[in-house]
């Protein structure tokens, strides 16, 4: 039972190794649209940023964030152009320059965070020695060591300052706005692990043993994909705390719950456009792979027929060679004249095939005739027993064989078949032709080619730079064994691993599609490697299509967004005029009549009187009141004489000019300002009021009569005796017999003088 259940740990073991393999072989595949939204994600992130600084309200430096988002998520859209184009030094620098210069960014935010709130951050300096250290470990051990100080002494602390920051003002933040900046500060804590703490591989602790490729291995996803995912959880935490700033601002119910649901819509288009946009990018690139299979498929395919073109006369001559029978009597008696005759047969074969050597050995290995000997073999000759196509041979079979020597750096092929004579192996004959043709028939073959042996070493490509290289990593005995054979090899494999058919695998840092072939039944294999950057190309048009609908979606959302607020706010201001109109109107409005008050009036005159002044206008005013109307409040009580006056004054009203101005001056007492008249044309008009009033039935009360008094304005006067000259000339209508204009007298008098001139 222990046995069983070991193995099946194994299995689940190796199982769960090759599912991981596979996970993080296709993650790696998608490495350039998590590049994309990566970026994207901390670009919204830094806009969003932008936005917030420009509301005017400064409790957080978000300049400086936003400023850190945009160059941090340019730098992975740089990154992803490395992908697409292919890395070299300087743009490496250029990235690890703009990588740090965002994470110096991220820590002076935090930096001025701390000190507005009192704490005491102010030294500068700190800079400049993080700084110094991330370029000395440049210097001293390449632009990588550069890259993972950077992440350690700059990333990590300036993104776990910043997520101090949030926490501490998460404290003083209550309800959903506490849990957002909660949200945030949990997010950049977890973000700083991920870029700050697991960097690319380094020879020094941690960075030796918490790297890409132990993050890989160990959760089967690459990290950046988790980089993408948490800056998508900041960006849109960022981006709802500047939907609380908006509804704060805009005070609405509506614009609230307009914004609640626009939260979810745009989490929502979102989620869908990147899902819907990394399939087309997939689609895009799984058609383009069809077409690299394909395209591999042949090429393998004319590399593994050209190869059979230079061998397969020899195979077909050497077995001719053996079966003649003339060479059998060599074997068998080995006169001179039977050797003349197999000699003469050797030659022929070897010219006829395009073999460069051919020999007879006998069943014990010995060297019996060869075409580059002119006469009979001598006795001082190699012993080919010991190799494999004699050992075939003598088995009964074809024999394959394909050899390298390291001196002369040629390759040559070994084409071996059994001499029988009744029934009985007597010896072999062997063809030899050098590859020579081979290779320089495919000097100019665009992919990469490569004929390795058994043990993976390049023996035969056309790239020269990667001959004697091993095609994927060998034990160290092994290594022992071909150092010996071929002299030092380079100990760093092209591959990473041995490729047993066809596989997607990344060569040299580019992803790239391996095919391998077996050469004539031999241990002998041939390699092609189809680089596919091409791939990304393609992909690339997805990548467009969905930033393009990104755009496209965002700007339709916060235009609808922006419209919705400025609707709103113009409803504010539509109902901040109407109530300005209304206190207006109730401050200039007599509330009984309807008709303008004192102040009103008062305004009025002192304005016309000014405009008199200056263009020499006339000016007149009646001033009037309701004979008797004590009277009327008496017998029918004060409502009634409510409905006395409000009836009146709307009467009156409408049967002035839109110039002239009535107004209730107090009780029973109307005024009328009389703009461009003088005080004769003034006197008609109240005549006619006169007239026109006694006409009037008023329900209850009946008929009424009104007394009136017209003064004109005259440069001398001022308010006070302009109105006392026309309360002066009601007084006299009213004493004599009511029902009645009187004109006022040019200069004012008092009531006694009025009464005795009467």
């Amino acid at each position: 039972m222990r046995a069983r259940r070991g193995d099946h740990d194994v299995y689940l073991n190796c199982t769960g190794s090759i599912i991981d393999r596979i996970m993080v072989d296709f993650f790696n595949a998608q490495l350039d649209y998590i590049f994309f939204f990566y970026g994207l994600a901390f670009i919204l992130f830094g806009a969003t940023c932008f936005v917030i600084a420009r509301g005017g309200r400064q409790e957080k430096p978000w300049p400086v964030l936003g400023l850190f988002a945009l160059l941090h998520g340019i730098g992975e859209w740089l990154d992803l152009s490395a992908l697409l184009i292919g890395d070299f030094p300087a743009f490496a620098l250029a990235r690890t320059a703009l990588m740090t210069a965002s994470f110096v960014l991220l820590l002076e935010f935090g930096r001025k965070s701390l000190v507005r709130v009192g704490l005491r951050m102010r030294e500068l300096w700190i800079y400049a020695l993080l700084i110094s250290l991330v370029v000395l470990g440049g210097f001293a051990g390449g632009l990588n060591v550069s890259n993972v100080l950077a992440r350690y002494g700059v990333g990590f602390v300036g993104a776990m300052t910043t997520s101090l920051v949030f926490a501490r003002s998460a404290k003083e933040l209550s309800g959903s706005g506490r849990r957002t900046a909660f949200s945030v500060a949990a997010a950049f804590a977890l973000y700083g692990i991920a870029a700050g703490l697991i960097v690319p591989a380094a020879p020094f602790w941690p960075a030796n043993m918490f790297n890409y490729d132990w993050f890989a291995s160990s959760f089967g996803i690459p990290i950046q994909l988790v980089r993408g995912l948490l800056a998508c959880w900041i960006a849109f935490s960022i981006w709802v705390i500047w939907g609380h700033r908006l509804m704060l601002d805009a005070s609405s119910a509506r614009y609230t719950a307009y914004l609640r649901k626009q939260f979810t819509w745009t989490l929502f288009a979102m989620v869908a456009i990147l899902v819907l946009g990394w399939m087309l990018t997939e689609f895009l690139g799984g058609i383009y792979r069809q077409n690299v299979r394909e395209e591999a498929r042949s090429e393998i395919d004319l590399l593994v027929s050209r190869l059979a073109s230079e061998t397969v006369a020899i195979e077909s001559m050497v077995k001719a060679l053996a079966g003649s029978s003339l060479v059998s009597p060599l074997l068998v008696t080995g006169t001179p004249q039977d050797y003349e005759r197999a000699k003469s047969v050797l030659d022929l074969d070897v010219q006829a095939s395009g073999a460069t050597l051919g020999y007879i050995l006998n069943t014990s290995g010995t060297l019996i005739a060869s075409s580059d000997r002119s006469g009979p073999a001598s006795s001082q000759h190699p012993d080919y027993s010991s190799f494999p196509y004699f050992q075939q041979s003598l088995a009964a079979e074809a024999g394959y064989y394909y050899s390298f020597d390291a001196l002369s750096r040629e390759s040559d092929f070994y084409a071996s078949y059994p001499v029988r004579f009744g029934g009985a192996i007597i010896g072999v004959a062997v063809l030899k032709k050098s590859l020579e043709a081979f290779v320089s028939g495919l000097v100019h073959f665009d992919r990469p080619y490569f004929f390795v042996d058994p043990h993976g070493v390049v023996i035969l490509t056309n790239r020269p730079k990667l001959q004697l290289r091993t095609m994927w990593p060998v034990s160290n005995e092994v290594q022992a064994t071909l150092d010996t054979q071929f002299g030092p090899l380079n100990p760093r494999p092209i591959l990473e691993g041995e490729i047993v058919d066809a596989t997607w695998i990344s060569v040299d840092g580019e992803r790239s599609y391996v095919q391998r072939r077996y050469a004539n039944h031999s241990q002998w294999s041939l390699v092609t490697l189809t680089p596919t950057r091409e791939i990304f190309a393609s992909r690339v048009s997805g990548i467009v299509i969905t930033l393009l609908v990104t755009m496209i979606t965002l700007a339709y959302l916060f235009g609808r967004e922006r419209s919705v607020f400025d609707q709103v706010q113009f409803e504010k201001r539509l109902h901040l005029q109407e109530l300005a109109r209304d206190l207006n109107l109730q401050a200039n409005t007599d509330r009984l009549t309807g008709s303008h008050n004192r102040l009103k009036f008062d305004r009025a005159l002192a304005d016309e009187m000014s405009r008199s002044l200056r263009y020499k206008t006339p000016l007149s005013l009646v001033l009037f009141d309701i004979d008797y109307f004590k009277r009327v409040n008496d017998a029918y009580g004060h409502q009634v004489g409510d409905k006395v006056l409000i009836k009146l004054s709307q009467f009156l009203a409408g049967r002035l000019r839109n110039a002239d101005l009535l107004a209730r001056w107090g009780g029973e007492e109307f005024v009328i300002l009389v703009p461009e008249s003088t005080g004769h044309m003034a006197y008609l008009l109240a005549d006619n009021l006169r007239n026109a009033t006694a006409q009037v039935v008023f329900d209850e009360v009946g008929k009424i009569t009104c007394s009136f008094g017209v003064a004109q304005f005259t440069s001398s006067d001022t308010a006070e005796t302009f109105i006392s000259r026309a309360d002066g000339a009601l007084y006299r209508a009213k004493i004599n017999g009511r029902n009645r204009v009187e004109l006022a007298f040019p200069t004012a008098r008092p009531k006694s003088d009025v009464t005795a001139a009467v």
